[in-house]
This record gives C-alpha cells, sequence and structure tokens, in this order.
C-alpha cells in the first residue's frame, strides 16, 4: 500500500465542502466544551483570531465592493436599486417582528419560569434625527477605522455616484481615463480580497472549533435548558420566516425558483452566521456566496450586502419581539397591543443603527426594555442563552441579506437565473432521458 502524502491529505480533506467542516468543527467544539469545562477556554484565542481575520477584511470588501460595482450603474439605477433595497429591508423587518409577537402571544414564553435577576446598563432610544444623522460620517477615515458600516456606506456611495457623474459628463478624456483606471483598480482589489476571504475560510473550521467548544465550556447548556421555551418560540418564528418569506414568497413566488436552489446557494453564508453570530463579519463569505453560486451582480450586491449586514435585522426583530412578551410574562406583566406595536417598531428603527456583531442583540433588547418600562434586569437573564439566540437571529438576517439581493437583481436584470445553483437544481429537477 502506498503511503499518502500530505499534499493527497490536503486534496482530499478540501474536497469536502467548506460547509460541512464548518458544521463538524461546531459539533466538535462543543463535544470538547462539555467533555473538559472551563479548561476549553486556552481555545479562545484560536478562534478570536478567526473573528479579528474575518473582522479585517469587512471594511475593505464594503469600500472596493462598491465602488466596483457602483461603475455598471448610472445614477438613475443606483436611486431605483437603493430604493427598492431599502424598501424590502423595511418590509421584511416589520414583517419578521410580527410573526415572533404573534407566536409569542400564542405560545406565551416563560410562563413558569423563575426569574432570578441580573444587572444591565441602561440605554437610550435613538430619535429619527439621530439615526438619520448617524448615518452621516463627519470624518470618513474616522468612520473606517472605528468600523462604523453605515456611514462607510454613506461615504462610498456619495464618492462612487461622484465618479460616475464625472465619468458620463466630463469633456477631458484624461479625467475618464482616470476613472476608468480607478474602476480598474478597485477590481482587482475586489478579486483579491475574495481570494484571501477563501484562506480565511479555510482557518475557520478550526476557529469556529475553537469559539464553541470555549463558549460551551464555560456557559454549558444549563441556561439554554432553563429557558428553552423562549428559544424554542424564536427558534419556531424564524423557521416560519424563513420558510415563508425568503423561500415562499421571495423565492418560489417572486424568483420563479426552488427553494433548494436558493438554499445550496446561501448555505456558506448561513452556516457561517450560525457559527461566529456576526452579519458583519460573514460578509465576506455573503459576497462570494452571491458571487459564486447565486450569480447575482456585483452593481446589485456590492450594495445591498454591505447595507444589509447593517441595516436588516429581521432575526433580531424577532428575538426582540418575543423576548419582550417573554420578560413581560416572567415579571407577570401583561403587554397591551398599543404596547407591543411600539416594541416592534422600537426594534425596526433601532436596527437601523446596531451594529451586526455578536452581543448586539442584548444592546437592542435594553432598549426595548427601556421603552416599555421593563425592568432592564431581564438582560441579565436573558444573556445565559445569548449565544444560542444570536446564532440564529443572525443566521435569518444573513438568509435575508442574498434574499433581498436576488429579488432586486431580478428587477434590474442583474441576476443569472439559469446559472450557478439555479442552473443546477434545475437540471437534478429534470426526468432523466433514456438513451438507446
Amino acid at each position: 500500500m502506498s503511503r499518502l502524502s500530505f499534499g493527497d491529505v490536503w486534496s482530499r480533506y478540501r474536497s469536502v465542502p467548506i460547509v460541512y467542516r464548518l458544521a463538524v468543527g461546531f459539533v466538535i467544539g462543543a463535544l470538547v466544551g462539555l467533555t473538559i469545562g472551563t479548561d476549553a477556554t486556552v481555545l479562545q484565542p484560536f478562534g478570536d483570531l478567526f473573528l479579528r481575520l474575518l473582522g479585517m477584511l469587512v471594511v475593505p470588501l464594503v469600500i472596493f465592493t462598491l465602488l466596483s460595482g457602483m461603475q455598471k450603474l448610472s445614477p438613475a439605477k443606483l436611486g431605483r436599486i437603493g430604493g427598492l433595497v431599502v424598501l424590502a429591508y423595511a418590509v421584511t423587518t416589520f414583517i419578521a417582528g410580527a410573526i415572533g409577537l404573534v407566536l409569542a402571544n400564542l405560545l406565551d414564553p416563560g410562563v413558569g419560569v423563575a426569574f432570578t435577576g441580573g444587572e444591565a446598563k441602561s440605554a437610550a432610544t435613538p430619535s429619527l434625527s439621530e439615526v438619520l444623522l448617524g448615518i452621516v460620517p463627519q470624518n470618513p477615515i474616522s468612520a473606517m477605522a472605528g468600523g462604523d458600516i453605515i456611514s462607510v456606506i454613506f461615504f462610498v456611495v456619495v464618492f462612487g455616484l461622484g465618479l460616475t457623474v464625472a465619468r458620463d459628463t466630463t469633456e477631458e478624456e484624461r479625467v475618464r481615463e482616470g476613472i476608468e483606471t480607478f474602476f480598474e483598480i478597485t477590481e482587482a482589489a475586489t478579486e483579491a480580497l475574495f481570494k484571501a476571504v477563501w484562506g480565511v475560510m479555510e482557518y475557520g473550521v478550526l476557529g469556529v472549533f475553537a469559539l464553541v467548544a470555549a463558549s460551551v465550556g464555560t456557559n454549558g447548556i444549563s441556561g439554554i435548558v432553563s429557558l428553552g421555551s423562549l428559544v424554542g418560540v424564536i427558534a419556531l418564528a424564524i423557521g416560519i420566516h424563513i420558510g415563508v418569506v425568503y423561500l415562499g414568497v421571495i423565492t418560489m413566488l417572486l424568483l420563479g425558483r426552488s427553494p433548494l436552489a436558493f438554499l445550496a446557494g446561501a448555505k456558506n453564508a448561513m452556516v457561517t452566521a450560525f457559527s461566529i453570530r456576526s452579519s458583519s463579519g460573514t460578509l465576506p463569505v455573503t459576497m462570494s456566496d452571491a458571487e459564486n453560486y447565486l450569480k447575482i451582480d456585483e452593481s446589485v450586491y456590492g450594495f445591498s450586502l454591505p447595507l444589509g449586514s447593517t441595516i436588516n435585522m429581521d432575526g433580531a426583530a424577532i428575538r426582540q419581539g418575543v423576548t419582550a412578551v417573554f420578560a413581560a410574562n416572567i415579571l407577570g406583566i401583561q403587554l397591551g397591543l398599543g404596547e407591543q406595536v411600539i416594541a416592534l417598531l422600537t426594534v425596526v428603527l433601532v436596527s437601523i443603527g446596531t451594529a451586526g456583531v455578536p452581543g448586539a442583540g442584548l444592546i437592542m433588547l435594553t432598549i426595548v426594555l427601556e421603552t416599555l418600562g421593563l425592568p432592564l434586569t431581564v438582560v441579565g437573564f436573558v444573556a445565559a442563552v445569548d449565544p444560542i439566540l444570536g446564532r440564529i437571529a443572525t443566521m435569518n438576517n444573513v438568509t435575508g441579506d442574498l434574499a433581498v439581493s436576488a429579488l432586486v437583481a431580478k428587477y434590474n436584470d442583474a441576476i443569472d437565473l439559469d446559472a450557478g445553483v439555479w442552473a443546477d437544481r434545475a437540471r437534478s429537477a429534470r426526468p432523466a432521458v433514456l438513451s438507446d
């Protein structure tokens, strides 16, 4: 028998789709955490490195993919795409919050659960003017350095729009050539960044293993068991939202394509989001799925995905709506219809300025509870299951980013529905043809 070389082993390892390798890393990490307990925290730096590597790529990807995509847009088309994207995100977030509240009222999570207290810092609900003014950066460089994605997006859109207008209106050939050269550089940088994403995701198998092992080793599963009703209702609501809104209405009804095809194209981003609990951190993978599998044009996803990682919080809307009812139930308080509508509107508004990073859900919860006049000590209680709630909510958010991007792309002739996973699924669905 011939011995396998390292190259052979590596090739066989890489032949397994990354989504399955990430899933195996997640399961093994959970088993290790349960087995060795708090000693698993020694693995935390390996997980933190994975998050840092993804975080390192977020701002450059936003800048270069957005600029690269904008070269294909006229100012009129940019306005149409931008309007459709924002409208679609707002509608899906509102529907998600409504689904969460309806299920919470039907199933009453938290009834019979003992409240043990906790501490949380108060946070002020932002006004509409504060949200709108916060989008415009006073210093674009500071916004980039601070990872303020929505402000970076605003600046890049303004700058990119200026470039496209100057290119289309200038009479100076030298200026036009300079702008075209600049766009060519952004395309080259985008391609290089996607290669870097590949490398980071290869390391991500180890990173996910380390993150899960350290988390489970520290927190165990007792919190998840004791708050099972909250987790169960949120998971059910998210399942309904993904199945009905993303797969049913958007994919089957509006795109006219198989939900299985969409899931096949979005699975890498969904698994990554579930693993690391960060829409922003998953952004490199989400963009890769949109480009390589869902065949969405960069002119759409280069704008819609970075924006979605910041303002599209469908999973968070479900989570906060259900948790608000849960908090009232464990305190013996009945939330009226008006209060629940206020909670829903607050979630939609706050989601615009909430970063898509781990722990952001607790920040949003603090704001929602304060708006409703509920004790902020509930945050400390819910924090026990924040890791699992954050994972499923983030997976929902990222799935929605891709679904909305595909929908907007269709109505702007910016998606190839005869290629990628769409073609693969169509071929597999055709009946076999018998030959002589």
